[in-house]
Protein backbone atom coordinates (compact mmCIF):
# COMPACT_ATOMS: atom_id res chain seq x y z
CA UNK A 1 0.00 0.00 0.00
CA UNK A 2 1.28 3.16 -1.07
CA UNK A 3 0.63 6.83 1.10
CA UNK A 4 0.08 9.35 -0.74
CA UNK A 5 0.27 13.17 0.85
CA UNK A 6 -1.94 15.55 -1.10
CA UNK A 7 -1.45 18.58 0.19
CA UNK A 8 -3.97 21.68 -0.54
CA UNK A 9 -6.71 18.23 -1.06
CA UNK A 10 -9.80 20.87 -0.01
CA UNK A 11 -8.52 23.04 -3.01
CA UNK A 12 -9.45 23.34 -6.97
CA UNK A 13 -6.79 20.88 -8.27
CA UNK A 14 -5.99 18.92 -4.78
CA UNK A 15 -9.52 17.60 -4.42
CA UNK A 16 -9.10 17.09 -8.65
CA UNK A 17 -6.03 14.41 -7.80
CA UNK A 18 -7.69 13.27 -4.75
CA UNK A 19 -11.03 11.94 -6.67
CA UNK A 20 -8.70 10.14 -9.27
CA UNK A 21 -6.41 8.56 -6.36
CA UNK A 22 -9.75 7.23 -4.56
CA UNK A 23 -9.90 5.04 -7.73
CA UNK A 24 -6.52 3.61 -7.37
CA UNK A 25 -5.76 0.31 -6.37
CA UNK A 26 -3.36 0.01 -3.26
CA UNK A 27 -3.32 3.57 -2.71
CA UNK A 28 -3.53 5.31 1.05
CA UNK A 29 -4.65 8.81 0.41
CA UNK A 30 -3.38 11.14 3.17
CA UNK A 31 -5.08 14.44 4.03
CA UNK A 32 -4.92 17.22 6.87
CA UNK A 33 -7.16 20.41 7.12
CA UNK A 34 -5.84 23.44 7.66
CA UNK A 35 -6.91 22.97 11.63
CA UNK A 36 -4.81 19.53 12.02
CA UNK A 37 -1.67 20.71 10.02
CA UNK A 38 -0.89 24.49 9.77
CA UNK A 39 1.50 24.11 6.83
CA UNK A 40 3.18 27.50 7.65
CA UNK A 41 4.23 26.15 10.66
CA UNK A 42 7.87 24.42 10.38
CA UNK A 43 8.19 22.36 12.92
CA UNK A 44 4.36 20.96 12.48
CA UNK A 45 5.10 19.84 9.17
CA UNK A 46 8.71 18.41 9.96
CA UNK A 47 6.64 16.32 12.77
CA UNK A 48 4.17 15.01 10.54
CA UNK A 49 6.29 13.72 8.16
CA UNK A 50 8.37 12.31 10.90
CA UNK A 51 5.20 10.13 12.00
CA UNK A 52 3.14 9.64 9.13
CA UNK A 53 6.19 7.51 6.65
CA UNK A 54 4.68 8.83 2.90
CA UNK A 55 5.57 7.34 0.73
CA UNK A 56 4.65 10.26 -2.38
CA UNK A 57 3.80 13.58 -2.12
CA UNK A 58 1.44 16.12 -4.16
CA UNK A 59 2.34 19.27 -3.40
CA UNK A 60 -0.80 21.37 -4.45
CA UNK A 61 -1.38 23.78 -1.44
CA UNK A 62 -0.83 27.21 -2.46
CA UNK A 63 -2.28 30.80 -1.78
CA UNK A 64 -3.70 31.45 -5.23
CA UNK A 65 -5.91 34.09 -6.78
CA UNK A 66 -6.86 36.50 -9.79
CA UNK A 67 -5.30 39.39 -10.97
CA UNK A 68 -6.71 41.40 -8.02
CA UNK A 69 -5.92 39.34 -5.36
CA UNK A 70 -2.48 39.61 -6.50
CA UNK A 71 -2.47 43.15 -6.62
CA UNK A 72 -3.95 43.85 -3.22
CA UNK A 73 -1.88 40.82 -1.06
CA UNK A 74 1.63 40.47 -2.74
CA UNK A 75 3.17 40.00 0.37
CA UNK A 76 0.88 37.22 1.62
CA UNK A 77 1.48 35.68 -1.85
CA UNK A 78 4.94 35.64 -1.67
CA UNK A 79 5.40 34.62 1.92
CA UNK A 80 2.74 32.16 2.08
CA UNK A 81 3.57 30.20 -0.67
CA UNK A 82 7.22 30.44 -0.29
CA UNK A 83 6.92 28.98 3.48
CA UNK A 84 4.22 26.34 2.70
CA UNK A 85 6.70 24.51 -0.02
CA UNK A 86 9.62 25.28 1.52
CA UNK A 87 8.67 23.27 4.91
CA UNK A 88 7.14 20.60 2.78
CA UNK A 89 9.79 19.99 0.53
CA UNK A 90 12.57 20.02 2.96
CA UNK A 91 10.80 17.86 5.18
CA UNK A 92 9.90 15.39 2.87
CA UNK A 93 13.27 15.00 2.08
CA UNK A 94 14.81 14.93 5.71
CA UNK A 95 11.97 11.90 6.22
CA UNK A 96 13.15 10.04 3.00
CA UNK A 97 10.39 10.53 0.79
CA UNK A 98 11.88 10.02 -2.66
CA UNK A 99 8.79 11.16 -4.77
CA UNK A 100 7.29 13.99 -4.92
CA UNK A 101 5.44 16.20 -7.41
CA UNK A 102 5.62 20.25 -7.38
CA UNK A 103 2.19 22.54 -9.20
CA UNK A 104 3.42 25.71 -10.39
CA UNK A 105 1.73 28.15 -12.69
CA UNK A 106 2.46 29.48 -16.22
CA UNK A 107 2.88 32.59 -14.88
CA UNK A 108 6.52 31.78 -13.57
CA UNK A 109 7.21 32.95 -17.97
CA UNK A 110 8.27 36.37 -18.55
CA UNK A 111 5.47 38.62 -19.74
CA UNK A 112 7.06 38.95 -22.98
CA UNK A 113 7.56 35.52 -23.23
CA UNK A 114 8.06 33.89 -27.10
CA UNK A 115 4.15 32.29 -27.94
CA UNK A 116 3.67 29.50 -27.14
CA UNK A 117 5.86 29.32 -23.88
CA UNK A 118 8.46 26.86 -23.71
CA UNK A 119 9.77 25.57 -20.66
CA UNK A 120 13.47 27.23 -22.10
CA UNK A 121 11.69 30.19 -21.52
CA UNK A 122 12.04 30.32 -17.60
CA UNK A 123 14.61 33.41 -15.77
CA UNK A 124 15.19 34.60 -19.41
CA UNK A 125 12.96 37.81 -18.87
CA UNK A 126 10.85 40.45 -16.58
CA UNK A 127 7.83 38.55 -15.30
CA UNK A 128 4.54 40.36 -15.16
CA UNK A 129 4.13 42.45 -12.86
CA UNK A 130 1.05 42.10 -11.25
CA UNK A 131 1.55 38.38 -9.89
CA UNK A 132 5.41 38.75 -9.82
CA UNK A 133 5.35 38.13 -6.15
CA UNK A 134 3.53 34.61 -6.44
CA UNK A 135 5.68 33.87 -9.58
CA UNK A 136 9.17 34.32 -7.69
CA UNK A 137 7.76 31.67 -5.49
CA UNK A 138 7.03 28.96 -8.18
CA UNK A 139 10.01 29.57 -9.35
CA UNK A 140 11.89 29.14 -6.30
CA UNK A 141 9.87 25.72 -5.75
CA UNK A 142 10.83 24.26 -9.32
CA UNK A 143 14.56 24.93 -8.17
CA UNK A 144 14.32 23.93 -5.17
CA UNK A 145 13.26 20.59 -6.11
CA UNK A 146 15.67 20.30 -8.54
CA UNK A 147 18.12 21.21 -6.39
CA UNK A 148 17.29 18.44 -4.12
CA UNK A 149 17.38 16.43 -7.14
CA UNK A 150 20.89 17.32 -7.88
CA UNK A 151 22.33 17.21 -4.58
CA UNK A 152 20.08 14.19 -2.94
CA UNK A 153 19.24 12.00 -5.73
CA UNK A 154 15.53 12.73 -4.72
CA UNK A 155 12.68 12.42 -7.52
CA UNK A 156 10.83 15.63 -6.84
CA UNK A 157 8.95 16.46 -9.88
CA UNK A 158 7.26 20.29 -11.07
CA UNK A 159 4.44 20.66 -13.24
CA UNK A 160 3.40 24.06 -14.50
CA UNK A 161 -0.22 24.44 -15.42
CA UNK A 162 -1.95 26.56 -17.36
CA UNK A 163 -4.67 28.78 -16.33
CA UNK A 164 -6.90 25.85 -14.62
CA UNK A 165 -10.59 26.22 -13.88
CA UNK A 166 -13.40 23.48 -12.93
CA UNK A 167 -15.31 22.09 -9.72
CA UNK A 168 -14.32 23.44 -6.54
CA UNK A 169 -13.24 26.80 -7.79
CA UNK A 170 -13.74 29.74 -5.94
CA UNK A 171 -16.14 31.97 -7.09
CA UNK A 172 -15.64 34.85 -4.29
CA UNK A 173 -16.94 37.89 -6.56
CA UNK A 174 -13.98 39.98 -6.25
CA UNK A 175 -10.67 37.49 -5.22
CA UNK A 176 -11.48 35.02 -8.05
CA UNK A 177 -10.07 33.65 -11.44
CA UNK A 178 -11.55 35.25 -14.21
CA UNK A 179 -13.55 32.01 -15.33
CA UNK A 180 -15.55 31.14 -12.07
CA UNK A 181 -15.98 35.04 -12.27
CA UNK A 182 -17.58 35.36 -15.69
CA UNK A 183 -19.54 32.62 -14.58
CA UNK A 184 -20.83 33.53 -11.69
CA UNK A 185 -21.52 37.52 -13.32
CA UNK A 186 -23.27 36.41 -16.12
CA UNK A 187 -25.35 33.82 -13.64
CA UNK A 188 -26.52 36.35 -11.83
CA UNK A 189 -26.67 39.05 -14.80
CA UNK A 190 -29.34 36.11 -15.86
CA UNK A 191 -31.25 35.55 -12.96
CA UNK A 192 -31.68 39.51 -11.73
CA UNK A 193 -32.93 39.85 -15.91
CA UNK A 194 -29.64 42.56 -16.31
CA UNK A 195 -29.53 44.17 -19.98
CA UNK A 196 -25.61 43.98 -20.35
CA UNK A 197 -22.44 42.60 -18.49
CA UNK A 198 -19.67 44.11 -18.24
CA UNK A 199 -16.53 42.10 -18.53
CA UNK A 200 -12.95 43.40 -17.29
CA UNK A 201 -10.20 44.59 -19.82
CA UNK A 202 -10.01 45.06 -23.58
CA UNK A 203 -10.85 41.57 -24.22
CA UNK A 204 -7.97 41.19 -26.51
CA UNK A 205 -5.73 39.23 -24.72
CA UNK A 206 -5.35 35.65 -25.51
CA UNK A 207 -5.44 32.94 -22.88
CA UNK A 208 -5.40 29.31 -22.12
CA UNK A 209 -7.62 27.07 -20.02
CA UNK A 210 -7.17 23.73 -18.70
CA UNK A 211 -9.93 21.38 -16.84
CA UNK A 212 -8.90 20.97 -13.30
CA UNK A 213 -9.89 16.88 -14.25
CA UNK A 214 -7.43 16.77 -16.99
CA UNK A 215 -4.44 18.80 -14.65
CA UNK A 216 -5.09 15.85 -12.17
CA UNK A 217 -4.55 13.01 -14.16
CA UNK A 218 -1.84 14.55 -16.33
CA UNK A 219 -0.39 15.51 -12.77
CA UNK A 220 -0.71 11.49 -11.59
CA UNK A 221 0.87 10.40 -14.92
CA UNK A 222 3.86 12.73 -14.49
CA UNK A 223 4.44 11.63 -11.06
CA UNK A 224 4.16 7.96 -12.39
CA UNK A 225 6.76 8.13 -15.51
CA UNK A 226 9.69 5.85 -14.97
CA UNK A 227 12.92 7.41 -14.21
CA UNK A 228 14.32 6.80 -17.20
CA UNK A 229 11.29 8.33 -19.38
CA UNK A 230 11.18 11.54 -17.23
CA UNK A 231 14.94 11.95 -17.56
CA UNK A 232 15.29 11.04 -21.12
CA UNK A 233 12.32 14.46 -22.09
CA UNK A 234 14.41 16.96 -19.17
CA UNK A 235 16.92 18.23 -17.83
CA UNK A 236 18.35 17.93 -14.03
CA UNK A 237 18.31 22.12 -13.96
CA UNK A 238 15.42 22.43 -16.84
CA UNK A 239 13.04 20.06 -15.86
CA UNK A 240 9.37 21.12 -15.12
CA UNK A 241 7.06 20.23 -17.25
CA UNK A 242 4.32 22.40 -19.24
CA UNK A 243 0.61 21.18 -18.56
CA UNK A 244 -1.86 22.55 -20.88
CA UNK A 245 -4.07 22.33 -24.53
CA UNK A 246 -2.07 24.34 -26.16
CA UNK A 247 -4.86 26.23 -27.75
CA UNK A 248 -6.04 29.70 -26.67
CA UNK A 249 -8.60 31.91 -27.42
CA UNK A 250 -9.26 35.87 -26.48
CA UNK A 251 -11.01 36.87 -23.70
CA UNK A 252 -13.51 38.27 -25.34
CA UNK A 253 -13.83 34.70 -27.31
CA UNK A 254 -14.00 33.55 -23.49
CA UNK A 255 -16.53 36.01 -22.31
CA UNK A 256 -19.04 34.85 -25.44
CA UNK A 257 -18.61 31.08 -24.62
CA UNK A 258 -19.54 31.89 -21.02
CA UNK A 259 -22.75 33.68 -21.78
CA UNK A 260 -23.52 30.88 -23.93
CA UNK A 261 -22.92 28.44 -21.43
CA UNK A 262 -25.24 30.11 -18.41
CA UNK A 263 -27.83 31.14 -21.17
CA UNK A 264 -27.16 34.97 -20.88
CA UNK A 265 -29.06 36.68 -23.80
CA UNK A 266 -28.21 40.65 -23.13
CA UNK A 267 -25.38 42.42 -24.25
CA UNK A 268 -21.60 42.61 -23.27
CA UNK A 269 -19.29 45.59 -22.45
CA UNK A 270 -15.51 45.42 -21.55
CA UNK A 271 -14.01 48.04 -19.85
CA UNK A 272 -10.88 48.34 -21.03
CA UNK A 273 -9.48 50.91 -17.89
CA UNK A 274 -9.41 47.60 -15.84
CA UNK A 275 -6.00 45.68 -15.89
CA UNK A 276 -5.40 42.81 -19.05
CA UNK A 277 -2.04 41.53 -17.17
CA UNK A 278 0.15 39.60 -20.55
CA UNK A 279 -1.15 40.05 -23.73
CA UNK A 280 -0.78 35.55 -24.77
CA UNK A 281 -0.33 33.28 -22.36
CA UNK A 282 -0.05 30.20 -24.30
CA UNK A 283 2.28 26.64 -23.54
CA UNK A 284 3.91 24.85 -25.39
CA UNK A 285 2.99 21.60 -24.51
CA UNK A 286 5.33 19.21 -26.78
CA UNK A 287 7.55 17.84 -23.76
CA UNK A 288 4.26 16.73 -22.21
CA UNK A 289 3.37 15.36 -25.56
CA UNK A 290 6.05 13.43 -25.97
CA UNK A 291 5.75 11.58 -22.66
CA UNK A 292 2.68 10.45 -23.60
CA UNK A 293 -0.09 12.50 -22.03
CA UNK A 294 -2.40 15.49 -23.81
CA UNK A 295 -5.94 17.11 -22.67
CA UNK A 296 -9.31 15.73 -23.38
CA UNK A 297 -12.05 18.01 -22.45
CA UNK A 298 -12.61 20.76 -24.93
CA UNK A 299 -13.63 24.55 -23.44
CA UNK A 300 -17.34 24.56 -23.75
CA UNK A 301 -17.64 20.95 -22.28
CA UNK A 302 -15.06 22.11 -19.31
CA UNK A 303 -16.88 25.79 -18.82
CA UNK A 304 -20.52 23.51 -19.11
CA UNK A 305 -19.20 21.23 -16.19
CA UNK A 306 -18.07 23.73 -14.03
CA UNK A 307 -21.41 25.53 -14.61
CA UNK A 308 -23.27 22.29 -13.26
CA UNK A 309 -21.35 22.26 -10.45
CA UNK A 310 -21.31 25.86 -9.32
CA UNK A 311 -25.51 25.38 -9.79
CA UNK A 312 -25.12 22.75 -7.39
CA UNK A 313 -23.14 24.24 -4.92
CA UNK A 314 -24.07 27.76 -5.52
CA UNK A 315 -25.52 27.87 -2.00
CA UNK A 316 -21.98 28.17 -0.86
CA UNK A 317 -21.13 31.01 -2.80
CA UNK A 318 -23.12 33.32 -1.68
CA UNK A 319 -21.87 36.73 0.16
Amino acid sequence: MKKIFVAGHNGMVGSAIMRQLQNSENVEAVTRNRSELDLLDQQAVREFFAVEQIDQVYLAAAKVGGIVANNTYPAEFIYENLTIQNNIIHSAHLAGVQDLLFLGSSCIYPKLAKQPMTEQALLTGTLEATNEPYAIAKIAGIKMCESYNRQYGRNYRSVMPTNLYGENDNFHPENSHVIPALLRRFHDARLNGDAEVIAWGSGKPMREFLHVDDMAAASIYVMNLSQEVYDANTELMLSHINVGTGVDCTIRELVETVAKVVGFEGEIQFDATKPDGAPRKLMDVSRLKALGWQAKIELEQGLALTYDWFLANQDNFRK
